[in-house]
């Protein structure tokens, strides 16, 4: 298929960008449609690097303009007409310059491809989920199959078992009935001792075929077992650790219990065969009996599969969780925290007989500077069914805490030396198996935990903890972060993608990480080589890192901005010369919100609009932060935020959310619906909310470079998550995000407080403020008195 024919066949998410390609004049969609067969057999890139051949292509484009122009005269399409003559008349300009068409054509071709390839990874990631999905499924059918297979066989067994004593006991009351009547004719004697030769041979071949089918049935119970232990289990404590950083993995247990469950009850149901057997070999036994030589081998056998399955079934349903905790695994010391843990073999006989104790890792390393802690709080529990639903066996540990050990504790040992945020503990859970003549020790280890002292310390600790269960799947090294590995981009990008999932039900797109990467690591074709390390995360550049600034946007979405984020109304991440490429080519009142990269936790807007000259502007306003969103919805400042034309007229300028949605469409259900008067934002005083800043004085007002195209700052030095990169760098090929800058301020100015003037004159900077409903006047100031003023607040346009 031609490939603007496979352009045209995509989804309206790739026509989108398709459209955004051709929002030129340099080549028109028109002319690459009408001309698609043409344009893409000829040689463009050796036409760009040679005239003659790019004069020839040159002519050639002209005369087949000139031929579709004949063709809708033709057909008499008036308007298609007009078209192609305007278009012919554009390239002209290309008549002393035939390599430029030739370099600007093939960088439209190369556009294409890329948005083809996009789709193609796509579709591809796609129909790898949809296999995996179906490989899993096969593969769980797979088991549910065998589980049958071994239900079917001890069935089979039970009845051979039944067969074997009824034969057994016929031959042994034969015999004894035998031995008692003392026979003393020979003949009748020879045929009586033959007949129990058949008899005790036909026991003797059931023996060995009841042995036989004991060992191939642990055979088969060795493979489910291994696939259930090493395969299920093992997948479900990946999951496991996925989840506890936001991935969206199922969890639950309940099939997991049932396999376990099946297969112990064979294993135990084979045990209860093989000491029937010991019984029947009571009864009545002889040379070469096959149950004296066979039985112990397959008893230990049997021991070996139940022992190893019970062992493994006893887990951490729930990992440690403080109430109020950034996410699981990041415990305070002195604040109560808990955790479950659970058997999956579930024997109703076994409720609460089996007593769980918890305890910290014993076999702690020996570094210096570890600490040392120890449980406090009722540290042994029950299993009990009926402290959870569905009667699960469960000890359900719901007000634990912990506490240093200060008495000589981690002194000594090696030179190594962690942080606390480094520095991972294990907390661990014994209980001991019992089930009739079955006495099995298990234990139970939770992942890692970073322990804290202070509520400052968990998004340190956080970071700690996404990074070890990203990367990790040694669930006991406890000195992960004494050699601590770096994260592939794809892993990076995915766990990313699963906070904001786990904050506001709505994972980053693929734009949205594309902009982090280049953050990261500059432009590039194809991040999935690139790799981040531990440092880079969340050491480098403190107290700004970028877990620290990645976070403050979290916290801030999470709190204030949940449903904006959920319906695909903030762009978020878009990169300086992006968001004015985009909005560029959009109609004059067109804005996007985006979050900050030099405020943390700060979100703002940025809009298009004419200039005098015709030409589009962007404008953006200072970013706001959660000490103004705590006291106004991003909504209701959206919704007021106005400037001043001439004649101080205020307009807002805000009216089509990207790319294309009416402002109050996109908002209006989040609006307040309350009147003003009795607005829960505005409380006492009769006030009206309004942002206001002279709209043809931005640049003059503050001494703060333009938004839209240096960042949000004052004097830019160097640091990860800044924004001073523009526009200029991004069109000459350079990565606008690779070298960008963390910007400052001599004074916070994302601490502000609006103030309230209910009897004053409306202040002069343009500000985020409210004025009293009565005044109807701004006052007009001059570009003298505008100098003067002092740095705007938050919520300023510059």
């Amino acid at each position: 298929m031609a490939q603007w024919d496979r352009l045209c066949s995509l989804s309206a998410q790739y026509k989108q960008q398709l459209d955004e390609l051709y929002d030129k004049d340099v080549l028109s969609m028109e002319v690459r449609h009408y001309l698609a067969v043409w344009i893409e057999r000829q040689e463009w890139k050796r036409a760009a690097q040679d005239y003659n051949l790019a004069m020839v292509l040159y002519q050639n484009l002209l005369d087949n303009l000139d031929i579709q122009y004949s063709r809708f005269v033709h057909e008499v399409a008036f308007l298609q007409q007009h078209n192609i003559r305007r278009y012919k008349q554009n390239f002209q300009r290309y008549q002393d310059d035939p390599c430029l068409l030739a370099s600007n054509i093939l960088w439209y071709l190369e556009r294409e491809k890329e948005i083809l390839r996009n789709a193609d990874l796509a579709d591809q990631v796609h129909v790898l989920q949809i296999e995996q999905e179906a490989v899993e499924i096969s593969s769980q059918q797979d088991l549910e199959r065998k589980l049958l297979g071994l239900q079917n066989e001890v069935q089979c067994m039970e009845h051979a078992m039944c067969c074997l004593e009824e034969q057994q006991d016929e031959f042994d009351f034969k015999y004894q009935t035998f031995m008692m009547e003392a026979v003393t004719d020979e003949a009748v004697k020879k045929d009586q001792e033959k007949h129990f030769q058949v008899l005790i041979n036909n026991v003797n071949a059931c023996r060995k075929s009841v042995l036989a089918d004991i060992g191939k049935h642990l055979d088969k119970t060795k493979e489910v077992i291994d696939l259930l232990v090493r395969k299920e289990l093992v997948e479900w404590q990946r999951r496991q650790q996925k989840a506890c950083i936001g991935a969206p993995v199922s969890v639950c247990l309940d099939q997991m219990e049932k396999w376990f469950t099946r297969v112990a009850a064979c294993l135990i149901q084979v045990r209860e065969f093989l000491g029937k057997l010991d019984e029947l070999v009571g009864k009545v036994t002889y040379a070469d009996d096959p149950i004296k030589l066979k039985k112990p081998g397959l008893q230990q056998k049997t021991d070996k599969l139940l022992h190893e399955l019970i062992k493994s079934s006893f887990v951490v349903e729930t990992q440690p969780t403080m109430p109020q905790g950034k996410g699981p695994l990041v415990l305070r010391t002195n604040v109560q925290f808990s955790v479950k843990t659970r058997l999956l073999v579930k024997f109703p006989e076994l409720n609460n007989f089996m007593k769980v104790k918890v305890f910290m890792d014993r076999e702690v390393p020996q570094i210096k500077g570890y600490r040392r802690f120890n449980v406090l709080g009722t540290a042994v529990k029950a299993l009990n069914m009926a402290e959870s639903q569905n009667g699960r066996m469960v000890a359900d540990f719901r007000h634990l805490t912990l506490k240093e050990q200060k008495s000589g504790g981690g002194k000594g040992g090696s030179d190594i030396s962690l942080s606390v945020m480094e520095e991972l503990h294990i907390i661990c859970f014994d209980t001991v198996f019992q089930y009739k003549d079955l006495s099995i020790p298990l234990q139970a280890s939770s992942l890692p935990v970073v322990i804290i002292s202070n509520s400052s310390q968990q998004q340190s600790a956080w970071a700690s903890i996404l990074w070890f269960n990203m990367i990790s799947q040694d669930t006991k090294d406890v000195m992960f972060f004494a050699n601590c590995p770096a994260a592939t981009w794809p892993q990076f990008g995915e766990m990313l993608s699963w906070q904001f999932l786990a904050a506001a039900d709505r994972g980053l797109a693929e734009e949205q990480l594309e902009m982090i990467a280049r953050k990261l690591f500059g432009i590039k074709q194809d991040y999935n080589n690139c790799n981040v390390s531990w440092s880079k995360f969340s050491k480098d550049n403190p107290p700004d890192t970028f877990w620290v600034w990645f976070d403050g946007i979290l916290v801030m979405v999470k709190t204030h901005l949940e449903d904006l984020w959920r319906n695909g109304h903030i762009m978020g991440f878009v990169s300086k010369g992006k968001e004015k490429l985009l909005l560029k080519k959009k109609q004059s009142g067109t804005f996007l919100l985006r979050f900050s990269e030099s405020v943390i936790g700060g979100i703002t807007f940025s809009w298009v609009e004419t200039s005098p000259s015709g030409e589009p502007d962007v404008k953006s306003v200072q970013p706001f932060t959660q000490v103004y969103l705590k006291q106004i919805p991003f909504v209701e400042i959206l919704r007021s935020f106005q400037i001043l034309e001439a004649g101080n007229v205020p307009v807002n300028p805000l009216i089509y959310l990207y790319p294309n949605t009416p402002k109050d469409e996109a908002f209006g259900k989040y609006y307040s619906k309350e009147s003003e008067e009795n607005s829960p934002y505005i409380k006492y005083i009769k006030t009206k909310l309004v942002f206001v800043s002279k709209e043809n004085r931005l640049e003059a007002v503050s001494p703060m470079s333009c938004d839209a195209a240096q960042g949000e700052g004052l004097e830019p030095i160097p640091g990860l998550c800044g924004e001073a990169a523009g526009e200029a760098a991004e069109q000459n090929g350079d990565d606008p995000l690779a070298s960008s800058s963390l910007e400052t301020f001599p004074h916070d100015p994302m601490l502000c407080e609006p103030t309230m003037y209910p009897d004053e004159d409306v202040p002069t900077s343009p500000a985020l403020f409210f004025y009293p409903e009565a005044l109807s006047e701004l006052p007009e100031i001059s570009f003298q008195e505008l100098m003067s003023l002092s740095p705007q607040t938050c919520g300023s346009t510059f």
